[in-house]
């Protein structure tokens, strides 16, 4: 695959030939997954899971990098699958529009090398972290991006050393009550920002560069 040739000159022919051979499952095609799976695809993944069951709303826009105009009221999964068909027509993109946080066995884990989660549901993050943990599938977990204003606090480290996200404090507990550990995630040590309400905020530059991290840190570990 030419386009992959600057790519090549840093990781090797070999690496390459092992990125097409992995089937990467991606929860969540939001702020966080949709950047999440714009990079595994540029990179050279061979085929990618989508599990998320929403369509593209208008507030999706400020962040999501499948969000546009022409896209609104489009499911995500398959808007995601026709983006990544055309950077990569040879990427493998299975479409999953369900609901796994009710329906968390509609998936066969051990089809998967890695598991991505990228959804926001602590049920859903834990249901997907132990099931991944049972079939012995590589997981890393997203913790909350929304209130955050500054990528540069983002990092990626085991779960049990995460702090300042409340998110990933609410996940540590369900964790060590069900006696899982090692799991990784990455988190950001900033503040959440008070907004006096209760939607969460959220903008273009912390989740997008989450999303990026949580490939990079995949893609490296797989051709390691």
């Amino acid at each position: 695959m030419d386009f992959l040739n600057r790519f090549e000159l840093q990781v090797g022919k070999e690496a390459i030939n092992k990125l097409n051979n992995f089937h990467i499952a991606l929860f969540g095609l939001g702020g966080v997954g949709s950047f999440c799976a714009e990079i595994l695809a540029r990179s050279g993944v061979g085929q990618l899971s989508v599990i998320d069951k929403d369509k593209i709303d208008l507030t999706n826009i400020n962040r999501q990098i499948f969000a546009l105009q022409s896209t609104i009221n489009q499911d995500k999964v398959q808007v995601c699958k026709e983006r990544l068909l055309d950077i990569n027509p040879n990427i493998k993109v299975n479409c999953h529009q369900i609901d796994f946080c009710h329906q968390t066995d509609a998936l066969d884990f051990k089809e998967f090398d890695y598991v991505i989660d990228a959804i926001d549901d602590t049920e859903a993050k834990f249901e997907l972290i132990k099931r991944s943990k049972e079939n012995n599938v590589k997981v890393i977990s997203c913790m909350g991006t929304g209130n955050k204003l500054n990528p540069l606090f983002l990092k990626i480290d085991d779960i049990s050393k995460s702090y300042a996200c409340p998110l990933a404090k609410i996940m540590r507990k369900k964790l060590k009550n069900a006696n899982i550990e090692e799991v990784k995630c990455l988190f950001s040590t900033e503040k959440p920002i008070d907004t006096t309400n209760t939607t969460i905020s959220s903008n273009a530059f912390v989740p997008s560069v989450a999303g990026i991290l949580l490939a990079r840190e995949v893609i490296l570990d797989l051709i390691n």
